[in-house]
C-alpha cells in the first residue's frame, strides 16, 4: 500500500508543482533549484542502487529472523566443555609471569626519574624532546598491547588446580597489570613532552585517548581475574572500543587542537598556522571565536586569521564545482556561516601566489606559508 500511495502520488504532486511553478516566479525558481540539486538526470542510477540496498536489506533480516525463530540450541559455547581446554601448566606458567613482571619492574625503577624530573634528565641525557618521546611512545603501546594478549593467554591456557596456585596466578597476573598500567602513565607522560614542545595533533589526541581507553581495559581486565568471570573480557573489550570511538566524537578532536594549540602560545610557543588550516570545518567555529577574542596577543590573533584566509583558500580549491544536497554536512554550513561573519575583518589580509607556494600576508605585514609540501605528525 506504501509504494502504491507513493507511486500515485507522484503525478498528482507533478500537477499542482507545475501549477504553482506558472503561478509564482519565485515558486518556480525554487522548484528549478531543487530539481537542480536532486540531479535527476541520475534517477536510473538511484533507482538501482535503490533496489540492490533493499535486496541486501532483505536477505539480512531475513537470516536475522531466521537466527531468532529457528534456533533451538540456547547454550552457550565454552560453558559445560571449554573450547580450548587448558593444558600449560601452573610451573611454566608462573615462570612466564614471573620473568616478565622482573622485566617490568626494572625498567619501571628506571621510568621514575622521568615521571617527577622528566625535562631535566632529557637535558641531562642529551636527548632531545623528539628522540625521547617519539622514539619510545610506539613501543610502549606495543608493550601494553602484547600484555594483554600473554595475559588472556595465559589465563585461557593454563592449569590451575588448586585454590593455592589460583590466588598466586592472580596475584602475578594483577601485579604485571599494575605495572603495564605504570608503563602506559610513562608513554602517556613522553607525548605529553613532546606535545609540550611541538603541539598538538590528530595523531597524538587519538593516541592520547587510545591510552587512556587501554588503562581502562587493563583495570577492568584485573576485576575480571578476580571474580573468575573470564568469558566477559569480549564484552568489555567490544564496550571499550565503543567508548574510544565516542570519546572522540565527544571531544571534537580538532576544536581541542585548536584550543591546546592557541593556549600554547600564551606560555610563548610558537603557533603552526599552516596545521591549524588544514583541519576539517570543526575548527572554524572555534577559530573565529579566537579570532574575535580580545584577550589574545595581536600576533596570535594576526596568525588565526591568516589561518582562517587558508582554510577558505583550501576550500574554494576543493570545490571545483556545486556541492549536491548529499554531500550537506551540519559543520560544513556551520562554519560557513562563522566566516561570514568574520568576511569584513579577513580581506584586510592579502595573498601571494607564486609557481610554489601560496603566502598569507596579514594586516601588520606577517608572512604565512599556506602550503608545506613537508607535513609530518
Amino acid at each position: 500500500p506504501i509504494v502504491r500511495g507513493s507511486l500515485m502520488a507522484i503525478p498528482v504532486l507533478l500537477v499542482f508543482a507545475a501549477l504553482f511553478s506558472s503561478a509564482d516566479l519565485v515558486f518556480a525558481q525554487r522548484m528549478n533549484d531543487l530539481l537542480t540539486n536532486l540531479n535527476l538526470e541520475k534517477l536510473v542510477e538511484y533507482i538501482f542502487r535503490g533496489v540492490y540496498i533493499l535486496i541486501i536489506a532483505y536477505f539480512l533480516v531475513g537470516i536475522i529472523k531466521h537466527a531468532e525463530s529457528r534456533s533451538q540450541n540456547e547454550k552457550l559455547i565454552g560453558i559445560d566443555k571449554p573450547v580450548l581446554a587448558p593444558f600449560l601448566g601452573f610451573t611454566e606458567a608462573s615462570i612466564i609471569l614471573g620473568s616478565v613482571l622482573l622485566l617490568f619492574s626494572s625498567f619501571v625503577i628506571i621510568q621514575f626519574q622521568y615521571f617527577f624530573f622528566g625535562q631535566t634528565n632529557i637535558t641531562l641525557a642529551g636527548f632531545t624532546y623528539s628522540e625521547y618521546a617519539r622514539r619510545g611512545f610506539g613501543e610502549l603501546v606495543a608493550v601494553a598491547v602484547f600484555s594483554l594478549i600473554l595475559l588472556q593467554s595465559l589465563s585461557t591456557i593454563t592449569k590451575r588446580g588448586t585454590d593455592k596456585k589460583k590466588k598466586i596466578f592472580t596475584g602475578l597476573f594483577i601485579g604485571l597489570v599494575i605495572l603495564v598500567i605504570i608503563i602506559l602513565v610513562s608513554s602517556f607522560q613522553r607525548l605529553f613532552l613532546y606535545e609540550s614542545a611541538y603541539g598538538f595533533s590528530r595523531l597524538r589526541t587519538y593516541s592520547h585517548v587510545f591510552m587512556i581507553w587501554l588503562g581502562i581495559l587493563l583495570a577492568a581486565v584485573v576485576i575480571v581475574q578476580v571474580f573468575g568471570h573470564r568469558r566477559a573480557f569480549a564484552n568489555i573489550a567490544l564496550l571499550t572500543l565503543m567508548g574510544f570511538t565516542a570519546s572522540l566524537n565527544l571531544l571534537n578532536v580538532d576544536t581541542f587542537i585548536v584550543k591546546r594549540n592557541i593556549n600554547r602560545t600564551v606560555r610563548g610557543k610558537e603557533l603552526d598556522i599552516y596545521y591549524l588550516s588544514t583541519l576539517t570545518s570543526d575548527a572554524v567555529p572555534t577559530l573565529v571565536k579566537m579570532y574575535s577574542s580580545s584577550n589574545l596577543p595581536v600576533k596570535t590573533r594576526d596568525g588565526i586569521g591568516a589561518a582562517l584566509v587558508c582554510y577558505e583558500i583550501s576550500e574554494e580549491d576543493d570545490a571545483s564545482q556545486p556541492p549536491s544536497w548529499q554531500s550537506f554536512h551540519l559543520s560544513d554550513w556551520n562554519a560557513a556561516r562563522e566566516l561570514n561573519e568574520v568576511q569584513e575583518n579577513l580581506k584586510s589580509y592579502q595573498v601571494q601566489d607564486d609557481a610554489w607556494q601560496k603566502i598569507i600576508i596579514s594586516p601588520t605585514g606577517t608572512e604565512y606559508p599556506c602550503e608545506d609540501y613537508l607535513l609530518f605528525d
